[in-house]
């Protein structure tokens, strides 16, 4: 029997630099880790060179790079949607995937309807660094009516009974009942229904949870494939050697018998029409919180940088940088007093092993630390 691993998600494209450890062996980056660092005091969580997640939530990004040469016959970007987005595990795995398989021909929009969370969502977003994410939160219904037929794939997390988590949140356990998963697979089916008017004909939808009932996963699929207008994909089993199960219509994993926590996946081609979008629809008509690259702005006579700005992959190396040992890069990221003699004076970059933390503007006694209050260290380093 397994017991549950920590794992984490290396960013390709900042070096892959992260933990080391034994390779997961459904995602490209994933590790999975011997013991648990404390990741809040590794500045390269902070640059955004890997993303601590559960192993089990990375076979969603397989199944999705599984099907993503069928997607790329389209003259346009790709544009992809992750629906229940927060954290922002599944985002982030997504845009890595994009981006190897397209360059830059894509567009991700990563949605969580609840605010708080969409706010953790952004975070992650900015410091993964991918320019080509937007962040939304808007319910999915809204994205259904404002982007018909729009999207080329829909990756749906959504909420369930959580039985996968059981080991990880005991408080999961204790709350649930054959009532929550009856209450669970109804909700399921309506956020189905509210988006699929966005997923083009032709379209993927990707659709996972984090629990073993039957009714929240082949039972729903195949309730997509029938009342919706579906084609489910059928499912490979290459890992079976690692404790994955091949269901009807997907793929289980469950904790105790592979690396991680629980997770169900499965896939549809969505055969129904959709309406065609509209000429001038796109994602900014779902108001985003994060959208593209913004340099800075315009304070007085001084151009002040974008803190996203230092962290993105779209960084076109303006300022002057500064490497810092890792004292000083955990004194920048608790927002402690910082000097640095004999850098010059004005707006810096500061590095951490070469990967970028930040900005500060050099006062020469002092510096401005431009790092988001909300996201400093705020265990004593």
């Amino acid at each position: 029997m397994n017991e549950g691993r920590v794992g984490v998600r290396l960013n390709p494209f900042k070096g892959a630099a992260g933990p080391a450890g034994e390779a997961v062996p459904w995602s490209p980056w994933g590790r999975l880790l011997s013991e648990r660092p404390n990741f809040t005091l590794d500045p390269l969580l902070h640059a955004g060179c890997y993303y601590v997640q559960d192993s089990s939530a990375m076979y969603a990004g397989y199944v999705f790079r599984r099907h993503l040469p069928d997607l790329q016959h389209v003259a346009r970007p790709l544009r992809v949607l992750d629906l229940c987005a927060a954290p922002g595990g599944k985002t982030t795995d997504l845009s890595a995937s994009l981006r190897e398989a397209c360059g830059d021909a894509f567009t991700l929009v990563s949605n969580e309807v609840m605010r708080a969370r969409a706010s953790v969502l952004r975070d992650n977003v900015a410091l993964w660094g991918d320019p080509n994410v937007v962040v939304t939160s808007v319910d999915p219904a809204v994205i259904g009516r404002v982007l018909p037929g729009w999207f080329d794939a829909v990756v749906a997390d959504v909420p369930c009974s959580g039985e996968g988590m059981f080991r990880k949140d005991p408080r999961a356990e204790a709350e649930w009942s054959p009532a929550v998963v009856e209450l669970c697979a109804a909700r399921q089916r309506r956020i189905l229904a509210d988006v699929w008017p966005a997923l083009r004909q032709g379209g993927l939808l990707l659709y996972a949870t984090c629990t073993y009932e039957d009714s929240e996963n082949d039972a729903n699929l195949e309730w997509a494939a029938a009342q919706l207008g579906g084609r489910i994909c059928p499912p490979d089993n290459p890992f079976a050697d690692w404790g994955v199960r091949q269901t009807r219509c997907g793929n289980l994993l469950r904790h105790g018998e592979v690396p991680g926590e629980g997770q169900w996946v499965g896939a549809l081609v969505k055969t129904a029409p959709a309406p065609a979008p509209g000429a001038k629809a796109g994602p900014q008509d779902l108001r985003p919180i994060l959208c593209g690259v913004v340099k800075g702005e315009r304070k007085g006579n001084d151009f002040v940088p974008d803190p996203d700005y230092a962290l993105s992959l779209a960084y076109e190396g303006e300022y002057p940088e500064l490497e810092l040992d890792r004292a000083q890069a955990l004194r920048f990221l608790h927002r402690d007093a910082l000097n640095l003699p004999g850098a010059p004076k004005g707006y810096l970059l500061l590095r951490f092993e070469g990967h970028a933390l930040g900005f500060v503007k050099n006062l020469g006694p002092r510096c401005n630390n431009l790092l988001p209050r909300g996201r400093r260290i705020r265990m004593d380093v």
